[in-house]
Formats: C-alpha cells, sequence, structure tokens
C-alpha cells in the first residue's frame, strides 16, 4: 500500500473543499441577501442565470468554464500574467469549477433562510436606531444561522465531491489536481478495488464529521 499516492488526493480534495466552501458561502450570501423578499425589474432572469448551473450537466459547465479559462479568453491571459503560468489543469480550475456547481445549492438554501427571517423583526431594529449592519449581524444572521450553516456544509460537501467539471477544467494528473472523486474513478476502472474502498470511507468519514459538527452548532 503506497500512502502517499492514498493521502495525496483526500489532502488535495479537503484543501479544494474548504477554499471553495468559503469563496462559495461569501458569494451565495451576499447574492441571496440582495435577492431575498425582492421583486424587481428582470428579476426572474437573473435568478434564472444564478440557479442555471443547478441543471445544466456538469460536462456542460465543465465545457464552459474551458473555454472562459483557456489561454484565449483575457481571465486566462491575466491569470497567465501574475503567475507565469496556464489556469487549466491546476488546483485553482478546480476550486473554480466547484464554485460555479456549488453556487446555486448554496444560494438556494441561504436565500430560504433569509426569507424566513421576520421583517417585523427587523424594523423593530431599525425603529431602536441600529444600523443596517447591525440588523445584519444581531438579527438577521442570528435568525438564519441554520440555513446558513447548511449552506456552508453543501458548498463543502459538493467541493469535495465535485466530478464531472473538475475534470473537464482541472484534469486527473496525480500529485497535482487528482482529487478522490477522480481517483475512485481510477481506480475502480483499474480494478484497484482496495484503494477505490478507502477513498470511499475517507470522503464518507470526512462528510459525517462536518454533518456532526453542524448538528452540534444547530
Amino acid at each position: 500500500m503506497n500512502w502517499s499516492e492514498f493521502l495525496a488526493p483526500v489532502g488535495l480534495s479537503i484543501k479544494i473543499a474548504v477554499v471553495t466552501s468559503i469563496i462559495v458561502f461569501v458569494l451565495a450570501s451576499a447574492a441571496a441577501k440582495v435577492m431575498a423578499g425582492r421583486k424587481f425589474p428582470g428579476y426572474n432572469l437573473v435568478e434564472t442565470v444564478l440557479l442555471l448551473p443547478l441543471v445544466l450537466p456538469p460536462t456542460v459547465v465543465g465545457f464552459v468554464l474551458l473555454v472562459l479559462l483557456g489561454r484565449r479568453s483575457w481571465v486566462g491571459r491575466l491569470y497567465e500574467q501574475f503567475t507565469e503560468q496556464t489556469l487549466l489543469f491546476t488546483w485553482v480550475a478546480a476550486v473554480i469549477a466547484s464554485v460555479v456547481v456549488a453556487f446555486p445549492l448554496v444560494y438556494r438554501t441561504v436565500k430560504a433562510g433569509f426569507e424566513g427571517v421576520e421583517k417585523e423583526l427587523e424594523d423593530a431594529a431599525r425603529a431602536q436606531g441600529a444600523s443596517e449592519l447591525q440588523v445584519l449581524r444581531y438579527v438577521t444572521l442570528p435568525l438564519a444561522g441554520r440555513s446558513l450553516s447548511a449552506g456552508f456544509v453543501l458548498g463543502f460537501a459538493r467541493g469535495l465531491g465535485e466530478f464531472g467539471a473538475t475534470l473537464m477544467v482541472a484534469g486527473n494528473i496525480p500529485g497535482r489536481t487528482q482529487t478522490v472523486p477522480t481517483a475512485i474513478y481510477v481506480a475502480v476502472d483499474g480494478g484497484n478495488m482496495t484503494l477505490a474502498w478507502l477513498w470511499v470511507g475517507s470522503i464518507i468519514v470526512i462528510s459525517s464529521i462536518m454533518l456532526m459538527f453542524v448538528n452540534r452548532r444547530s
């Protein structure tokens, strides 16, 4: 048993999942706060765009990202100017893919939490002289806490288990971009069921720990 071969995808998957969960949580929470309980011209169009990755096949998302992040795109050229390496087939590309795929799930969960907060309580805080930041910190966020926690876990889990879009833009390079899901696929394809089961077990353990943490917080 080559333990470095086993641990490398696990460590990279955790790294990608942590970074993904933080980024997508911030972006989805900001979007959900803007969209929750409001109607404006073009609302349905914006909502459709935000939720579109939820219904698109991961390979379609991966193909679009492949074009947007490639060396011919301005994003790819800008990244290459600063880092002197291409954006595709790096762990950063895997994070971007995971963020795009996870965003709709986190957005819907957090938005439901914000919409469940009674507006009368927020208005009462404003009437007592609280600023918008204080209302958000002391009223809205605590009352929507369970949805926020659930959204964070969903972002982490989606980043941990993302396969299709990640494979398109980051590939499956051992020691560099090979995550646990892609490693499981290769192990099963090669008939190495022992290693596949170990990786499956690691995903189950990590996910269980996250769920237990959220349950305790709730």
